[in-house]
């Protein structure tokens, strides 16, 4: 009796493992796209500090996105519970700060450009290092929130009706997975220099000129890289950030749906081009919609600031 209650709850938990794995499977695969650009969008933020300093920063940005997680995780699962409606408006301010984020990389870029001209990290006293790390690790903070929030919802959104177990179970996998491979991913990429410096030192040690290429070729190429992640991850804010907001609203999702189908049925007799505007319409207009409200964010949020501050003093 007792062996036969023993199996009946051993196959209880296989049951409930095989629910938690392929609930886990499907959440990841709908999150892929908001992993890709948190990627780009930290690895850009994670860089531009000493090299020596680089994995210390992105470890304290990957710890404060595990603390990020485990704060949204339980929230989500309370408001799923209790004020769904409040998980929208939630989502909509998040949308708002990438957008306003991305727009304030695009305008205020040649600015930052000519100030890292002037006082190159080099110059800088070593309070003012201390001080620049801290304020890098603040700001990726801050976007991983914002990301944390739509990869959290975007995952209870595909388990909303499992039980509260399954839905615990599945949002603290994607979660821990999501900072583990993101995080991971970024310390390689700001360390690929570095790998590509031992590589040609290698190389050149043991006359192997494979090597060596490669190891120049990675040293080469990192800077290069680093650029186009900062281009990146700016696309991506716009990209994620107007795609919560078609999404939000109603009204304009219907309008991007209408407009992807009447430019797919217009060059519906050419086949690879109407697939192409298929796929990527509805992505362009996500990342328009993003850009146009980034640029009124950044009009608007410096004179708020500004009127605040003259009326408090």
């Amino acid at each position: 009796m007792a062996g036969a209650s023993l199996l009946a709850l051993l196959d209880d938990i296989t049951a409930l493992l095989d629910d938690i794995a392929l609930m886990t499977k499907t959440a990841a695969s709908k999150t892929a796209g908001v992993l890709g650009d948190d990627l780009a969008v930290n690895a850009e933020q994670a860089s531009g500090v000493k090299a020596d300093r680089e994995l210390p920063v992105v470890w304290a940005v990957a710890k404060g996105s595990l603390v990020n997680k485990a704060i949204i995780v339980p929230i989500a699962l309370l408001f799923s519970a209790f004020l769904p409606w409040v998980i929208l408006p939630i989502l909509m301010c998040g949308g708002l700060y990438l957008c306003f984020e991305g727009a304030e990389k695009v305008f205020a870029s040649h600015h930052a450009n000519k100030q890292k001209e002037q006082s190159p990290q080099a110059t800088l006293s070593a309070n003012e290092l201390v001080a620049f790390e801290k304020n890098k690790i603040k700001g990726a903070i801050r976007t991983d929130f914002v990301l944390s929030i739509e990869i959290i919802v975007i995952t209870l959104g595909t388990v909303a009706t499992a039980p509260l177990v399954n839905q615990f179970a599945v949002l603290t996998l994607i979660a821990f997975l999501a900072t583990i491979g993101v995080y991971g991913i970024v310390a390689l990429i700001v360390k690929l220099d570095d790998a590509g410096l031992w590589l040609f030192q290698q190389g050149q040690s043991k006359q192997n000129k494979l090597i060596k290429k490669i190891g120049l070729l990675l040293v080469n190429s990192a800077p290069y890289l680093m650029k186009l992640l900062t281009v990146v991850g700016t696309i991506a804010m716009f990209l994620v950030g107007g795609g919560i907001l078609a999404h939000s609203i109603h009204i304009i999702g219907e309008y991007f749906n209408e407009a992807s189908l009447w430019v797919t049925d217009s060059v519906v007799s050419i086949t690879w081009l109407a697939n192409f505007v298929e796929v990527f319409m509805p992505i362009l207009l996500n990342g328009l919609l993003g850009f146009m409200a980034g640029s009124l964010l950044f009009l608007v949020v410096p004179k708020m600031q500004q009127l605040f501050t003259s009326s408090s003093s």
